[in-house]
């Protein structure tokens, strides 16, 4: 399951070759990189961002359509911040990082992630907004030569660390790291080193608090959708069958999202208009992702953390004009956050050596036939179970477990307590479970033995 990929690209310039391979893979044109070398690198990461919030982000659209691509099928691997964002960094599933649930950063190894061997191989780094859940807003996060740390998420008032320098800021958090990033790219503007910025508003995390000047944004209209409707739940685990449809909630969840991803779009516009008058947006390689989903009432459940696609499947996209990828293209291989560190890397030609990636770059061809999904509950007062799963194009298999998480570690038996099938070309939004109340002849076809001995070989690997 895990695959450790050769980064062999050249460090200063892309080869025609591999620029012809990019525009393979994203339906453009190749052109050559510019005279600058290697690319500079924006990563911006949004916070339980789901699918279907396009919407919001005018600015990310018309940048996609210029020069961009969608991914159509990319997934969070845990859905769950902490974990996610460790995943991100670090292109490891989160049982070989550590990171198993919000809290506990210390459990990722630091010489590990992405900005460590960015900022070894001459990269400027600089990170400005949330870092891993639970960490110490005193202590500067690792491998970044500039930042601007705040802890705990909030969109208003908050501490924030500013390169050493701790104190109470009252802006609006997003703002604030839009006015942090563009004074970035400004003091750096005549460098001949390339930069990596990382960027981590809070929005659209819960409790959704839009900027004044979007509080009353009107947004489109929205009905649901099947899964929101869902009456008869009884294939689906106990605390799913507990859980309450609500259509107005989910509606005020919605809007709440779409309005503080408005002022995200802003942040990414900033950037964009100062690379513009900077000449530099041709080779800047930009990736938008979010950590995770969020169901908007999807089975009732209105949060993340459970294996269902609106808490799994995510936002991603990359444009890189000078690499080559195609204007408003999109790409539907099964990808993942653990595919973006491989991804910058390889785009910067900067080979990990030893270091063991579960991801793949998204900028070379093949396609992997499955992802793992995990998810681990963090003690007996959160509703659920551990669980994990295997996604294809075609299928979902999903296993529930006797497990949770004590001192950052899972305990229990392990046993299997509920097991779901749905068959995603048929059954998108997951009504049916193939494996409720079924005879062992669905189970012989469907094979579920093996299927259960191959997610127990991945969640090893």
């Amino acid at each position: 399951m895990s695959g450790t990929f050769p980064l062999t690209r050249r460090r200063v310039l892309l080869s025609g070759a591999v620029a012809a391979t990019v525009a393979g893979i994203c339906g453009g044109t190749s052109r050559p990189v510019s005279g600058r070398g290697r690319p500079n690198v924006l990563l911006l990461v949004t916070d339980d961002q789901p699918l279907h919030t396009e919407w919001a982000m005018p600015v990310l659209r018309d940048m996609i359509k210029r020069s961009g691509v969608r991914f159509t099928r990319a997934y969070a691997t845990t859905p769950l911040c902490g974990p996610s964002r460790a995943s991100i960094l670090s292109g490891r599933y989160a049982h070989n990082h550590g990171v198993l649930q919000n809290g506990r950063p210390e459990r990722l190894d630091q010489s590990t992630v992405l900005p460590r061997y960015l900022r070894e191989a001459g990269y400027r780094t600089a990170m400005f907004g949330k870092y891993l859940n639970g960490w110490d807003v005193h202590q500067a996060p690792p491998h970044f030569d500039e930042y601007a740390l705040m802890h705990p998420p909030k969109y208003g008032e908050t501490w924030w660390n500013v390169n050493g320098k701790v104190s109470r800021k009252r802006a609006y958090s997003t703002s604030l790291i839009r006015d942090h990033a563009v004074r970035f790219l400004r003091r750096h503007r005549a460098s001949g080193r390339p930069w990596f910025l990382y960027l981590t508003p809070y929005a659209p995390h819960a409790p959704f608090t839009p900027e004044a000047r979007y509080a009353n944004l009107s947004v489109p209209s929205w009905r649901g959708n099947p899964a929101v409707a869902e009456s008869d739940k009884r294939d689906k685990p106990f605390y799913i069958r507990r859980s309450d449809p609500d259509l107005h909630r989910a509606r005020r969840i919605r809007a709440g999202q779409l309005r503080t991803l408005r002022s995200v779009d802003d942040l990414l516009g900033a950037v964009r208009d100062e690379l513009r008058a900077q000449r530099r947006l041709d080779d800047t390689l930009i990736i938008v992702i979010s950590d995770n989903g969020y169901c908007w009432g999807d089975h009732g459940w209105h949060a993340k953390s459970v294996p269902y696609s609106p808490a799994v499947r995510i936002p991603l996209y990359l444009s890189w004009p000078a690499g080559g990828l195609g204007r408003g293209a999109t790409d539907d291989r099964l990808v993942a956050n653990i595919d973006i560190m491989p991804t910058i890397l390889d785009a910067a030609g900067i080979d990990p050596g030893a270091a063991r990636l579960d991801g793949r770059s998204l900028l070379r061809p093949g396609e992997r036939d499955r992802l793992l999904l995990e998810w681990w509950k963090r003690g007996p007062g959160q509703a659920g179970h551990s669980w994990a799963a295997t996604v294809t194009r075609d299928y979902q298999y999903i296993e529930h477990y006797d497990t949770i998480l004590r001192r950052g570690r899972p305990v229990g038996s392990g046993a299997v307590v509920h097991r779901e099938y749905y068959d995603l070309r048929k059954d998108p939004h997951q009504l049916t479970n193939l494996l409720h109340r079924t005879g062992s002849g669905v189970a012989r076809r469907l094979d579920v033995a093996g299927l259960s001995a191959r997610l127990a070989a991945d969640r090893r690997a």
